[in-house]
């Protein structure tokens, strides 16, 4: 399957599109990718100025960030994300050469040197794995494909997309954000996703002196399971991942206490006196 993020003879349409804000943009798309063109997955509709500058506020785009756009059309996040929130590096790829040629006069009036590159490749044929930040305007069913790449990534990795979420993967944030962009005016959906560490399995834990074995459960960001104290058990609660960052909350001697520490592969290290390594 290609991944196309604009053709020319949707031009006027996706003005149109822009000009009716959210829901136009979402019901086009979703109209383009049930058409007959095999060639078609998305049709581009620009990001307005607004909403690119909102998008990498909540990613924290910075000095150590290295961000890739997926179907990058114009080349306006990615540029952004290096010559106004500084990224040390900007990657846009794009299927359609027009797109790309657009991108590359952008850049060259942008001043940010080597960069920013434009890839004109097929998204779901092109490494992505150095990047921190990514972000994306895709359909759902797009953003469903390429799910399972972006939850193998580096623990921590930043996702924003507009308009267009990543189905029972719940985002850590999402809002409406408004533009006035060349006379159109309207709102778009971000969302913000963080990528989880993956910790689902058996781990042995040492709490000081204390052995417990945790048999954990994972959806996501969301954490449950069992932890087994002297053979007892005793349900996980409010168990959540922050990238590596993970919290857990188990009942010791009829009291919650609340676990915090860092995954690291088969390892956790907590910040209070306590440990686990992957049993399985």
């Amino acid at each position: 399957m290609q991944t196309a993020f604009i053709r020319n003879s949707f031009a006027v349409l996706a003005v149109v599109a822009l000009a009716g804000g959210a829901f136009a943009d979402e019901s086009f798309a979703q109209a383009a990718n049930e058409s007959d063109n095999p060639k078609l997955d998305v049709i581009y509709v620009p990001t307005p100025h607004q909403v690119v500058k909102r998008m990498l506020e909540l990613a924290k785009v910075g000095p150590d960030d290295i961000h890739y756009d997926l179907g990058s059309g114009d080349g306006r996040i990615v540029i952004a994300a290096v010559k106004d929130f500084k990224a040390r590096k900007g990657v846009g790829i794009d299927l359609d050469p027009q797109r790309i040629k657009e991108a590359q006069e952008n850049l060259a009036k942008a001043g940010v040197g080597d960069r920013v590159t434009f890839l004109n490749r097929n998204i779901f044929e092109t490494d992505f794995s150095e990047a921190n930040v990514i972000s994306l305007y895709l359909l759902s069913t797009l953003n469903l494909k390429l799910r399972p790449t972006i939850l193998d990534m580096k623990p921590g990795t930043r996702i924003v997309t507009q308009s267009f979420s990543m189905a029972d993967w719940d985002p850590e944030h999402k809002e409406q954000v408004d533009f006035d962009d060349n006379g159109y005016k309207g709102s778009r959906t971000v969302y913000l996703y963080i990528v989880p560490a993956k910790v689902e399995g058996k781990w042995s834990m040492t709490v000081g002196a204390q052995e417990i074995a945790l048999d954990l459960k994972q959806q996501f960001q969301r954490v449950t399971g069992t932890a087994f104290i002297g053979g007892k058990p005793s349900v996980i609660k409010d168990g959540r991942l922050n990238g590596a960052n993970i919290e857990f909350v188990v009942e010791l001697d009829g009291k919650p206490v609340t676990y915090e520490g860092k995954v690291d592969g088969g390892t956790i290290t907590g910040t209070n006196n306590w440990n686990a390594k992957k049993a399985s």
